[in-house]
């Protein structure tokens, strides 16, 4: 059983978190309350993504993910961008879905790492029934070709699960921190192997309404597909919106292969009433996947390594809140996502952050 303590330990940082989040809202929409003269250049965006169950008040199962990305400017033509090498262009242009005439580009870095860990920590034995430890450290680039109703996003991630992605080490080092459990049973955790997903995602702004106010509301489905040793899967779902000058764009994004795209946030264009530089909305989202792979569940691809059955339908569900204003875009999700496998005692219920700053 999990300590009583340690679930006091994760009941604090959880409220605790709701204060920080309060806090970090207020504190932005009291910083830059003036529309700045540089509103109008083109900057690319950097975000900053951090999901953890502690919002839930929970230590387990998905646990932690952290993930930096950049996203360029719009471009007219990937060459247009002095970050990728001059051969790979005439690849990226034949390159389905991304590529249609008349549509806007847009190249994507990014960089995280993702922690599993079973129900109970304090073990140090291989708990045979629950989900494998594991860690997941990945590099991804991503191309995107949009207009003002659809964006079409593709990404490649490469990297590795297994020892090599530090996730034990994170993990500890964050519990010593805060003085929580330690998590003792990561010398149970999958072995080393280099990852590779290839993801696709399609989104559609849908259902546009508005009012003379300013209030408004917008719906954004989106569909797609993974394809790798690390994931295999296809997947649906749709986001709603509702608040005040919603931004032109597609919507807050949770961390996932193909899903993220959060685009210069000064843009005039982008707010219906751009000159106020503000936007404030809140949002639900739900998804479904029809799950073919998932390492963190199925073990190594060559090798022998603990393993679970997972269950092939999964559905996520998120409520949450995000505020525009000027460069800055802040978000909070709180997500529940249904049993992954067979044998699982609970839902998975954790939170996510996001900040992005374009620069």
């Amino acid at each position: 059983m999990v300590e009583v303590t340690d679930l006091m330990c994760w009941q604090e940082k959880m409220n605790s978190t709701k204060y920080m989040v309060l806090f970090m809202f207020l504190s932005f929409a009291a910083l830059f309350g003036a529309r700045p003269a540089w509103a109008a250049e083109k900057l690319g965006t950097f975000s900053l993504y951090f999901e953890n169950d502690f919002f839930g008040g929970t230590d387990r199962y998905y646990t932690n993910g952290v993930k930096l990305s950049w996203i360029s400017p719009d471009l007219s033509d990937y060459a247009e961008s002095d970050k990728l090498p001059a051969w790979s262009l005439p690849y990226i242009r034949r390159l389905p879905l991304i590529n249609e005439p008349g549509f806007e580009r847009n190249i994507g870095f990014s960089m995280g790492q993702n922690m599993y860990t079973p129900r109970d920590i304090s073990r140090e034995d291989l708990i045979e029934d629950d989900r494998p430890y594991a860690g997941w450290a990945y590099f991804g680039i991503a191309l995107h070709g949009k207009n003002e109703y659809r964006l079409d996003s593709m990404e490649i991630q490469l990297g590795i699960v297994g020892p090599e992605s530090f996730a034990e080490q994170t993990q500890k080092f964050a519990h010593k921190l805060l003085g929580c459990q330690r998590p003792n049973g990561w010398g149970n955790q999958l072995k080393n192997e280099p990852g590779l997903v290839i993801a696709y995602e399609r989104k559609w702004r849908l259902l546009q309404a508005g009012t003379v106010g300013g209030l408004a509301f917008d719906a954004i489905p989106h569909l797609g597909w993974a394809i790798g040793n690390v994931h295999t899967y296809a997947n649906a779902g749709i986001e709603a919106r509702l608040g005040w000058n919603i931004s032109k764009d597609f919507g807050t994004h949770l961390i996932r292969p193909a899903g993220d795209f959060n685009p210069p946030v000064s843009a005039p264009e982008l707010l219906p009433y751009g000159n106020c530089g503000f936007s404030l909305n809140v949002f639900a989202q739900v998804e479904c996947r029809a799950v073919l792979r998932d390492i963190f569940l199925d073990g190594n691809t060559l090798t022998d390594s603990h393993k679970v059955d997972k269950k092939h339908f999964v559905t996520d569900v998120a409520v949450g809140v995000s505020l525009i204003i000027h460069r800055f875009k802040l978000s909070y999700a709180r997500v529940l996502q249904t049993k992954e496998f067979k044998g699982q005692q609970d839902d998975q219920s954790f939170g996510s952050l996001t900040l992005s700053f374009s620069w």
